[in-house]
């Protein structure tokens, strides 16, 4: 589970921001289900969907996140990782492969994140951020993420991965506006 607790450049939960609220979210929790809980409700409610909300900059670094307030789903799961982390609960990522306008291609990534739970073992979990017609819950072993898969081509990745996804990353880190994200959304080639 190391790898699943490590803070690096983009999960940087040893930032002094971002330990600060990992403590502040514990503050008052019986246990790392509770903590969990906290977390997820802060990043899914407290930061804004870069897209929904129109709001640049674009972040990558969970640090930048939660100094911003704003991220997409990707980011949004990098911040989401380093809190959990930073409360000695493993974390990872995962992805759904998604169409980006309902039926048809194309289709792009959505971050979101796998939590490790004593009692349940990885469980996922989609700070996103709720809106119409997206209603992510916080409820083991019940899994409700902003996203069910419905048409072709939709995918649940399987994978639990212990950092971000390079292409993911590269988004990320390529271009300035939420705009400029928003036209060139990652995917994967499913074979």
């Amino acid at each position: 589970m190391k790898e699943y607790l490590a803070s690096n450049r983009l999960i940087d939960w040893h930032s002094t921001d971002v330990l600060s609220k990992a403590q502040q979210l514990a503050v008052g929790c019986q246990d790392k289900l509770a903590i969990a809980e906290q977390c997820f409700q802060f990043v899914r409610d407290k930061i804004k969907h870069s897209m929904d909300y129109q709001l640049n900059p674009v972040t990558c670094v969970a640090s930048d996140v939660l100094k911003y307030e704003t991220g997409f789903c990707y980011a949004k799961s990098h911040l989401l990782a380093a809190l959990l982390r930073a409360n000695n609960i493993p974390a990872g990522f995962c992805y759904q492969r998604l169409t980006i306008t309902g039926e048809s291609p194309p289709f792009c990534l959505h971050g979101l994140n796998a939590v490790f739970l004593e009692q349940y073992g990885w469980y996922r979990i989609d700070a996103r951020g709720n809106k119409v017609g997206v209603n992510a819950i916080f409820n083991p072993p019940v899994e409700q993420l902003a996203y069910p898969i419905v048409s072709n081509g939709e995918l649940d990745l399987p994978e639990i991965w212990c950092e971000p996804l390079p292409i993911v990353v590269s988004i990320l880190e390529s271009y300035n506006t939420y705009q400029d994200v928003e036209q060139h959304l990652p995917d994967v080639l499913l074979f």
